[in-house]
């Protein structure tokens, strides 16, 4: 090794061993951080029941300061229809036998375990609360694992979608055709084996390959996007906001109430988070709730799908060959022109 290649390896050596730790400190932090700190944060609820006796429970529940949002209804069939709505997480139904409580573990199975015991805990003597699961995941994924399991992958597609698009040389129109085709296709094999194959989803199953799609669109469009550009610092940035971030601010083991303040929103506005909730929208609660991740998704699908057209069409005006001035030097004349006359 020649002393001008030394420092250079050296400098490299040294990168690499500070580079490796930063990056598994903010892995570790990512992702193990939001788990840590578990807990609800203005969780929805209802309340159903007579005014006297559901004040009393509301007042219950309210001693865990800032855990729940609490929502009033009429009756039970009202509360049914918030818990069916993705209104609520679940609601508790006050009767003269007693509470009873209504519960979503198709929205989330944690949740609803929460709600069992702060329901139970609050509960006259400590007595036993009926529960009844009014949307409940299929009985082959009974635990809804299947879903909050998918999210990685789909995000790890989309990012494939749009890398590959660029490294095989894919510009402008013809790459966001490869994209949407791609998701497409990607979307008919997600329902195809969660829904077909595995029977953990129990919706449309074009809903869900629709929103199976949009998901892989919005993070490889993201991919693009990005690197059309920023160059290789984009592709850096897309996968923080998608595979890293996103999957880690989902919310998808848990629900986003349940996550620290303000991450579980941010990660409903990144595209796993969205097309995780839009999923269970449709899977489980007849597309109820359904909008604003849709909207979530298609806003980053167009705003990257564009970047990745207009980038294209940039980088062609920049390649095209300037015009060819005409020359101003006066034309040469003809030789029959210039020839002189002959003599009569």
């Amino acid at each position: 090794m020649s002393s001008a290649t030394a420092p250079a390896a050296g400098r490299t050596t040294l990168a690499v061993l500070l580079l490796v730790p930063v990056l598994a400190t903010l892995l570790l932090w990512t992702f193990a951080w939001p788990a840590a700190r578990t807990a609800p944060r203005d969780l929805p609820v209802g309340i159903a029941g007579p005014a006297a006796a559901a004040d009393g429970l509301a007042r219950e529940l309210g001693r865990h300061e800032g855990a729940f949002e609490i929502h009033r209804y009429e009756d039970a069939a009202a509360a049914r229809s918030a818990v069916e709505a993705r209104e609520v997480y679940g609601a508790v139904v006050v009767t003269p036998a007693g509470p009873e409580l209504l519960t979503a573990s198709a929205g989330s199975p944690v949740v609803a375990g929460l709600l069992r015991e702060a329901v139970t805990a609050g509960a006259a003597g400590g007595g036993t609360v009926p529960v009844t699961d009014v949307v409940a995941p299929p009985a082959a994924d009974p635990r809804g694992t299947v879903l909050g399991a998918g999210l990685l992958p789909l995000a790890v597609a989309g990012a494939a979608a749009g890398t590959a698009s660029l490294f095989l040389g894919l510009r402008g129109a013809r790459a966001a055709t490869a994209l949407v085709g791609a998701a497409a296709l990607a979307g008919l094999a997600g329902a195809a084996l969660t829904h077909s194959w595995l029977g953990a989803l129990a919706g449309d199953w074009w809903a869900e390959a629709g929103v199976f799609a949009l998901t892989v669109l919005a993070v490889g469009a993201t991919f693009a996007g990005l690197a059309t550009l920023l160059g290789k610092p984009g592709l850096g940035l897309a996968a923080v906001l998608t595979v890293l971030a996103g999957n880690a601010f989902s919310g998808m083991g848990s629900a986003p109430e349940l996550l620290p303040s303000g991450i579980g929103l941010l990660g409903q506005w990144l595209p796993p988070g969205a097309g995780g909730q839009a999923l269970r929208s449709v899977a489980y609660f007849d597309g109820a709730a359904a909008g604003g991740p849709v909207l979530v998704l298609s806003l980053w699908a167009v705003a990257g799908l564009a970047a990745v057209v207009l980038g294209g069409r940039r980088r062609r005006t920049e390649a095209a060959p300037a015009p060819v001035q005409a020359s101003a030097s006066p034309a040469t004349p003809s030789p029959s022109a210039s020839a002189p006359a002959s003599a009569g």
